[in-house]
């Protein structure tokens, strides 16, 4: 089979875009103090600058994020691959962000007895690739500047 032509830089940031206003859910990788990895599927919110996720205070990713705020984030599949630098940070929606992450993700943090504190992640790198021949222009945003 032959790949089809690589998309343009300007079409790949709009995919990416698109991706991160229709997708719910993110692979979200953290490390803890002594560098323990962990992977979890997290729902996340687009604002436009910054995703918004949500997760139990007590677990390894809120916990990681806490004290290590670098944070890595897959959307998509392997032949159609966002992957997300960023750095995340505590953060309180308003009530607007709050209710839409909630009709967004189906899942309300603010309805549970558990406390489920909000992370803002900063994209600070973002690449978007599907096949092999889109590899040489992955790289759309860098040092959080969008590089088209």
């Amino acid at each position: 089979m032959t790949d089809p032509a690589p998309r343009r830089a300007a079409t790949r940031k709009a995919d990416v875009l698109a991706r991160l206003t229709t997708d719910i859910d993110a692979w979200v990788s953290t490390a803890s103090p002594d560098g323990t990895p962990c992977l979890v599927p997290l729902s996340f919110l687009w604002t436009g600058e910054t995703l918004i996720v949500s997760t139990a205070s007590r677990n390894p990713t809120s916990l990681n994020l806490q004290t290590n705020p670098q944070v890595h984030l897959a959307i998509g599949h392997t032949r159609d691959v966002v992957l997300i630098t960023g750095t995340a940070a505590p953060f309180t929606p308003t009530s607007t962000q709050a209710e839409a992450f909630a009709t967004k993700t189906g899942f309300d943090p603010s309805s549970l007895k558990a406390s489920y504190p909000y992370f803002g992640i900063t994209p600070t790198r973002i690449q978007a690739w599907r096949e092999a021949n889109e590899l040489a222009g992955r790289d759309l945003m860098t040092e959080g500047t969008w590089l088209i």
